[in-house]
This record gives structure tokens, C-alpha cells and sequence, in this order.
């Protein structure tokens, strides 16, 4: 379910949008800018209903923030005003926002128009996963990886974010491909890329295939213990598909997980952590596989087993 963020400071405005549209989608309500742009970082949201009229801040400003930051960018924005007027209209409509509601606003209006954004985000953010994608799996390729990754890089360094940098790689997989052929084991991967996807809900979420059988992946924003626990659910949940592997290897097919979280900074190069990552994988397998390995990038390293 799509889920959708309001910003108002009027309780009986958010509750009334709240009520026409809880039905349909995932509803959160922030009633400050603070907690609303708080909120907004997260990155889960599909579209944004902000009240122009603020007491803190007003509207127009919190749209700016919004479409300045990495992590919200791409979220469609709707303002919900009194203002009736061209010029205000114009002024949201040239600062990022997608539509204007003017209030007093009608239920039937409101969904319409929240519905046809919903669609138009759903529609871009499957056009830009598939620009550039691993023609197997569907997920993005290792050129895609290379301009993201360092793209994200910039912007966790200006924003001064988390980075996390992620190395996954499915275990005896020549092994698999060797008993079971080479068909069956396009197979495995296209299986291991969609398990992985579909813990994927942010748009600054970055999952790619990076060679063979293993596939990267960044996130921004996610510190290192929840960077490992998510790693954690998802290694579990490839164990859990209970693919059989070679009976004399395993008995299902499973992946190694090894990864870094870090906050970079001004002269930090990604070549160095992408190698740590790759470290902390070799780990992972030298430790047994089906594990994650992680670095806090302090002195500590996670292991899950």
C-alpha cells in the first residue's frame, strides 16, 4: 500500500484528508514542519499533501527543503490552501509542486487527483529503475551502479548522511550451475534479485547486479546497526525461498552479505569502502557463509553468526 505524508498544523483539516483517504493508502500526519520534514527523510513516502499556512513555516519554504534534499526530491508534492489566488498558485506550481487544491476542498476532488499522482509516481520510478537494468534479472546493471553509487556518494558527503555500501553473493553458485546447468541458474538470480527487491521501498534505495552472481547495493540515511538488521532479514528471507541447491553443498541456495556503513567526508574516497565492503564479504565466506559481515567503520565487526 502506496503510503502518503500530510503536513498541516490544523488537526481538523488533516483528520478530514485523513478520512478520505485512509481507505486506499497508508496515512501519516505531522501537524509541524520540523516533524514533517523528519518524516519525509524517511523516503517511503509516494506523494505529500502540504498545507501552505503554517505557524512555523510556511508552506512554500517547507516545499524548497523538500525538493533541495536528496532523500525527498523526487516525492510529488500537493499544497492544500486558502490562498485562491494565480500568483500563489503560480509561485507552488514553479517551486516543485506536482498539483494546488484549494480549500474548502471536495473528498471526490481530493481522490482524483491523489490517485492520478499516485500513478504518475509509481510510472517514473519504474521508468528510471529501468533505464539502465541487467537484462536477466531487471534490476539495474553494473554501468547504472557506477554513476549512482559515486552520484549518492556526492550527495551523502553534502548532506552529511550515513552511506552504506553492500556486497551480495550467492554461495557455491558455480557449484549450482555446474549440477543443475546454466539456465537453472539464471534461474537462482533472477530469484535472489527479486527477494532482495522487494525489501526495496525508498527511492533513494540502489540495488544492482554488479557481476555473475553478485549484486550491490546503497542505501542513504540508514545507520549501521539498521543497515545490518535489514541485511539480516534479507539474507533470511533468500534462505527461506528454500531453493534447493547441489545435495552436496547445501540444502537450500543462500547468500553472503558484507558491507560497510559510513558518514563521508570532504577527500574520503569510495574505491577504499567499496574494498572494505568486498572485505567483509570475503569474510562472511571464509566464516562459513549464509551470514552477514558487517563494519561500523570503527573498530567493531558484526558478525551474525
Amino acid at each position: 500500500m502506496d503510503k502518503i505524508l500530510i503536513i498541516d498544523d490544523s488537526h481538523l483539516q488533516a483528520e478530514a484528508l485523513k478520512q478520505i483517504l485512509e481507505n486506499d493508502y497508508e496515512i501519516t500526519v505531522s501537524h509541524t514542519a520540523e516533524d514533517g520534514l523528519r518524516n519525509a527523510k524517511s523516503g517511503v513516502y509516494s506523494l505529500i499533501l502540504l498545507d501552505i499556512i503554517m505557524p512555523d513555516i510556511n508552506g512554500f519554504l517547507i516545499l524548497e527543503q523538500l525538493q533541495e534534499t536528496f532523500l525527498t526530491k523526487y516525492i510529488p508534492v500537493i499544497l492544500i490552501t486558502c490562498l485562491n489566488d494565480e500568483r500563489n498558485e503560480e509561485r507552488g506550481l514553479s517551486l516543485g509542486a506536482v498539483d494546488y487544491i484549494v480549500k474548502p476542498f471536495k473528498p471526490v476532488i481530493v481522490k482524483a487527483r491523489v490517485n492520478t499522482h499516485i500513478k504518475l509516481f509509481r510510472y517514473q520510478m519504474r521508468f528510471r529503475r529501468q533505464a539502465m537494468f541487467d537484462e536477466l534479472t531487471g534490476i539495474a546493471n553494473r554501468r547504472n551502479y557506477s554513476t549512482e553509487s559515486l552520484k549518492k556518494w556526492r550527495e551523502a558527503i553534502r548532506l552529511g548522511l550515513p552511506y552504506t555500501i553492500c556486497m551480495i553473493d550467492v554461495d557455491k553458485f558455480k557449484v549450482y550451475n555446474d549440477t543443475f546447468g546454466h539456465p537453472a541458474g539464471d534461474q537462482i538470480l533472477i530469484a535472489v534479485a527479486k527477494a532482495v527487491s522487494s525489501y526495496m521501498h525508498r527511492a533513494t534505495d540502489f540495488f544492482a547486479r554488479y557481476g555473475g552472481e553478485e549484486f550491490v547495493m546503497i542505501l542513504i540515511g540508514n545507520d549501521a546497526e539498521s543497515s545490518y538488521k535489514y541485511l539480516k532479514k534479507i539474507r533470511q528471507a533468500i534462505e527461506d525461498l528454500h531453493l534447493p541447491h547441489a545435495p552436496s553443498t547445501a540444502k537450500w541456495v543462500t547468500v553472503s552479505i558484507g558491507g560497510i556503513t559510513l558518514t563521508p567526508k570532504e577527500g574520503d574516497q569510495y574505491e577504499t569502502f567499496l574494498k572494505i565492503a568486498d572485505n567483509m564479504l570475503y569474510d562472511a565466506k571464509e566464516y562459513g557463509r549464509n551470514m552477514v559481515v558487517w563494519s561500523n567503520n570503527g573498530q567493531e565487526q558484526w558478525r551474525e553468526k
